[in-house]
């Protein structure tokens, strides 16, 4: 059997269709017939270059959901459901290796030295090339936790989960948000979504999102979501935007800040609004950025703020994600604004960096 795949070869060039033997299962191993793979603002960071985990030639994509084509023997899910040809299904993308000190002692597998990641950390030079999700079936190693979808839901909605909800997971976990927080969420796209809504979820009596002129119909999609409030930064300067969350919060501003967007310039002015004893998280952060000057005495040391990195996730929050898009409390299925068959996989990307798209889906 063969497959088609959209690899990467040059970067900033068109990918190319290319057709790949599908390679036989060893013991634990899983085929996956793609249903829908999400296009991930990470991906175009790939295409162009961006992202120092990037091995050519490769096949994009990092979030998907399908169904199983074959196993290799038996093979279960993370609720001891046995999987068979056809069963709808998510799996963790990232691939950690167990047995070190973070996998095991630490138990954050994110931050395990040795992961990897299907559509972003493999070659498909060598077998079984297909380890991304732009293709018609993706290898999975073995060992890796699947999660049996038994709601009938679009895959093309639950894909985001995969990632952009899994990494706002994290976010939500490292946070420290607690009952009753007012809370501000940087960027609309699909992370800060997934934000907004698992802060709600958490406990947080307010969520406000903030986004540039270009974000106006996510900021609108925001408020759909149960924002509080919205904050185009196109319509108030600095100072209006700061006094409108003092104004908002008693003067206190925001008690945790969700950074979704790596901005530099969101950073330097968002992180001096924390209230004193708050946390400003980063989950937008995926390939090297610019540095700046931080005011460790005003921002950080003076107010007890927790300036919070967040990387990657693990398959703790997979499962959180994939729990709220499946409880339909929120209207993810607006997420997904465009969809492309994957002999247009370069349109999706397209649409991404333009930021036409909230989340754009491959459907091969």
């Amino acid at each position: 059997m063969k497959a088609i795949a959209a690899v990467l070869e040059k970067f900033n060039e068109p990918l190319v269709h290319r057709e790949f033997e599908v390679q036989p299962l060893a013991e634990g191993e899983v085929l996956v017939k793609i249903a829908a793979a999400g296009v991930c603002g990470s991906d175009v960071h790939m295409w162009r270059g961006k992202d120092p985990r990037t091995p050519l030639p490769m096949i994009l994509g990092h979030e998907g959901v399908g169904t199983v084509a074959d196993t290799g023997g038996e093979k279960r899910d993370l609720l001891g459901r046995l999987l068979r040809p056809g069963d709808p299904v998510m799996w963790e993308r990232g691939v950690m290796c167990g047995r070190c000190y973070y996998c095991v002692v630490r138990k954050e597998p994110s931050l395990c030295p040795h992961r990897r990641t299907y559509g972003i950390s493999f070659s498909c030079a060598e077998p079984p090339h297909l380890r991304g999700c732009y293709a018609e079936y993706l290898h999975v190693k073995a060992g890796a936790p699947f999660l049996r979808i038994d709601d009938a839901v679009d895959p093309a909605v639950l894909v985001a989960a995969s990632c952009s909800g899994a990494t706002a997971a994290h976010a939500i976990e490292v946070s420290r948000i607690r009952p009753g927080d007012v809370v501000l969420v940087v960027g609309p796209g699909p992370v800060g979504l997934f934000c907004l809504a698992l802060a709600l979820k958490a406990g947080a009596s307010r969520v406000y999102v903030s986004g540039t002129p270009a974000d106006a119909s996510r900021l609108d999609m925001a408020r759909a979501f149960g924002a509080a409030g919205t904050i185009n930064v196109g319509e108030m300067n600095a100072d209006q935007r700061r006094q409108y969350l003092l104004d908002a919060t008693g003067g206190f501003g925001p008690n945790v800040v969700l950074d979704c967007t790596g901005s530099v310039r969101a950073l330097e002015e968002n992180i001096a609004l924390v209230a004193p004893g708050g946390t400003y998280a980063i989950p937008g952060i995926a390939e090297p950025r610019e540095r700046f000057p931080v005011d460790l005495f005003a921002w950080i040391a003076r107010k007890n703020v927790a300036l919070q990195g967040v990387w990657v996730s693990d398959t703790s929050h997979l499962w959180q994600a994939v729990q709220l898009v499946l409880s339909r409390q929120f209207p993810f299925e607006r997420l997904v604004t465009h969809t492309f068959p994957l002999a247009d996989a370069m349109a999706g990307l397209a649409a991404v960096e333009k930021c036409e798209a909230v989340k754009a889906v491959l459907k091969p």
